[in-house]
């Protein structure tokens, strides 16, 4: 059960950043959610890039250890 939390938490967190890079790819001046951040478009970017990598590592990694875990029950 925790395992599928942790992979629906990271597809949100995929589709949340992937989203928001691909408005600030269109808009530069539209930071979104890392608005706070500072250091302009390319730093936002990276870190957009980088939050959307988190997720996919984090939904597949729940969905390996959910597999593993139903193999055993």
């Amino acid at each position: 059960m925790k395992y599928d939390v942790l992979q629906i938490i990271g597809a949100a967190v995929t589709v949340v950043f992937a989203q928001g890079a691909i408005r600030l790819l269109f808009d530069h001046g539209n930071t979104g959610l890392l608005g706070w951040l500072g250091g302009g478009f390319g730093t936002t970017l990276a870190a957009h890039a980088a939050l959307v990598a988190v997720g996919v590592l984090l939904s597949g990694w729940s969905h390996t250890r959910a597999k593993a875990a139903g193999r055993r029950n």
